[in-house]
């Protein structure tokens, strides 16, 4: 029988995961053949909020961060949700390229292909970087590792994730009308399906928001966060709910999250008013009053204290 408390973690992933937006990716295809190297710094062109990928439909290459190589194989997702800088290469001692610098300029009405020629083998690489808005919710972000590796390949097993990807090659092989969105759509497939893989085999860490949610009491005052983010809780409300003292479910918090009980609330509010800043057409003073705020002034503040920037403001900048 599943363990109650890993099957609350279970559920309160999977809220979390359907409110995880991706709001705009790029991608293009990059096949170089022979020994070659890039530098994957992250480039200025990339938006803040953005991740970024290697999606290996063919070859083998290797990836090298903070002097360790790992080997890629068709099939595997290398992804940097913070943009670390690292190099892909093949070989020892190949040409430097800079697919970033050979890019056409955008908009681009298909996918765009890089060749390089030389002898030897083949690699084929989809390059690029997805938005994510949920990078904007600290407990969330702090979840995540600089580097993901999965593998989809391999034991014998036929992994969806990777007739995904193969999907995806097809549809950069064979562009049809209304391609782009169907790629974009299949890109956000993978990309949850890596942060869902990401989480799970986390297990039981000690802190952080997984922690949280595997904790009995902590999970059922996330949930009902979760649940009803307009409603107005008090600390005592949540201690209530949660079975423990008010000292005790703050002191729980502050270890698992570095935050209390109502900074928890107040953030998930914000991120919640971000996303309907950006995705939808409503007046400021109506997002305020859903997160929870009396007046705009103090939603403002608020919002300004968290997003560095007032809330009109920072959605004409998302909007760009």
């Amino acid at each position: 029988m599943e363990n109650p408390s890993t099957k609350a973690a279970g559920d309160l992933l999977s809220d979390a995961l359907r409110r995880v937006r991706i709001t705009g990716s790029m991608q293009y295809c990059f096949m170089p053949r022979g020994e070659w190297e890039i530098d994957a710094t992250p480039a200025p062109y990339k938006p803040r909020d953005c991740i970024g990928f290697h999606i290996m439909a063919g070859g083998t290459c290797w990836l090298e961060l903070d002097d360790e190589r790992t080997v890629l194989i068709a099939g595997d997702i290398a992804a940097f949700p913070f943009g670390t800088q690292h190099k892909v290469g093949a070989g020892n001692s190949g040409r430097m390229i800079d697919p970033g610098n050979d890019l056409p300029p955008p908009p681009w009405s298909e996918t765009p292909i890089l060749r390089y020629a030389a002898d030897g083998d083949e690699v084929r690489m989809l390059c690029g970087y997805v938005q994510c808005e949920a990078m904007d919710f600290a407990p969330f972000r702090n979840m995540l590792p600089k580097f993901i590796h999965v593998r989809t390949a391999g034991d014998g097993v036929n992994d969806w994730l990777s007739q995904t990807i193969r999907q995806i090659v097809a549809e950069v092989d064979m562009p049809m009308r209304g391609g782009a969105s169907v790629l974009e759509r299949l890109t956000e497939v993978v990309f949850l399906e890596v942060l869902r893989r990401q989480f799970l085999n986390e297990g039981k860490p000690e802190s952080g928001w997984l922690a949280a949610a595997h904790d009995p009491a902590l999970g059922r005052c996330l949930a009902l966060i979760h649940a009803e983010p307009r409603r107005n809780w008090t600390l005592a409300d949540m201690a209530r709910a949660s079975g423990l003292s008010r000292s005790v479910l703050t002191d729980r918090f502050g270890r698992c999250l570095d935050m209390s009980p109502m900074r928890y609330l107040r953030d998930w509010r914000l991120y919640l008013a971000s996303l309907e800043l950006k995705l939808a057409d409503k007046a400021v003073a109506i997002i305020a009053n859903e997160a929870g705020y009396g007046d705009v002034a103090s939603f403002n503040r608020a919002f300004s204290r968290r997003f560095g920037t007032p809330p009109a403001e920072w959605r004409k900048m998302r909007a760009g």
